[in-house]
């Protein structure tokens, strides 16, 4: 008798334990489904970006000299391993006179020994617009010589909580060693429940 009722618990323990496992599977499987079918509220805006190296306004400082083999011409040539930090205007038109909309600010990297390519690691901080007080990140490579590029959007703060999305990328001026301005047409996708949150 004491065997049988050992073998029940033991029945009853193991149906339990699958039960419970099922259960906390389908829980999981809901919660991702959740997540990733949850409403996602699309952002798009444009963007121009003034990178300016020269003069008492420069707003993109080299801090380490490239000593690594020439990826462009120029006196001096951009270098391999050259590394500048950025705290650009960013204005809702190409002219430096358009409407400031906010800051980038980061670094860029020269992470290629054979192309022309940077890496950038920036924050968009937006002090304008429907969007004021939020940031979005930005990493990504950018060959510098390529007509269009693609960076990613990998989060925020503010409105742009939990983002996701990508910028395309295109020179609308540069002078070598000089100054550039740099057209980004934004896309970002922020859940809906990460932004009521933002707002609560």
């Amino acid at each position: 008798m004491p065997v049988a009722k050992s073998k029940q618990r033991s029945t009853l323990f193991v149906f339990l334990y699958f039960a419970s496992s099922a259960a906390l599977a389908v829980l999981l499987s809901a919660s991702w489904q959740w997540l990733a079918g949850a409403s996602a509220r699309p952002a798009r805006m444009r963007l121009f970006m003034h990178d300016v190296l020269t003069g008492p306004g420069a707003t993109a400082v080299e801090v380490v000299n490239g000593t690594g083999p020439s990826l462009f011409g120029g006196d001096p040539p951009l270098r391999f391993g050259q590394v500048v930090v950025i705290d650009d205007a960013l204005t809702d038109g190409p002219d430096p006179a358009s409407r400031p909309v906010g800051r980038a600010q980061g670094t860029y990297v020269f992470a290629s020994m054979h192309d022309p390519a940077l890496l950038f690691c920036m924050n968009v901080v937006l002090t304008a617009g429907p969007y004021s007080g939020s940031t979005f990140a930005v990493v990504g490579r950018d060959n510098i010589v390529e007509p269009l590029r693609e960076l990613s959007v990998v989060g925020g703060t503010g409105r742009f909580r939990m983002a996701t999305g990508y910028v395309l990328w295109r020179t609308a001026s540069w002078q070598l060693r000089k100054n550039a301005v740099l057209d980004l047409d934004v896309f970002i996708y922020v859940h809906a429940h990460a932004h009521a949150h933002a707002h609560a």
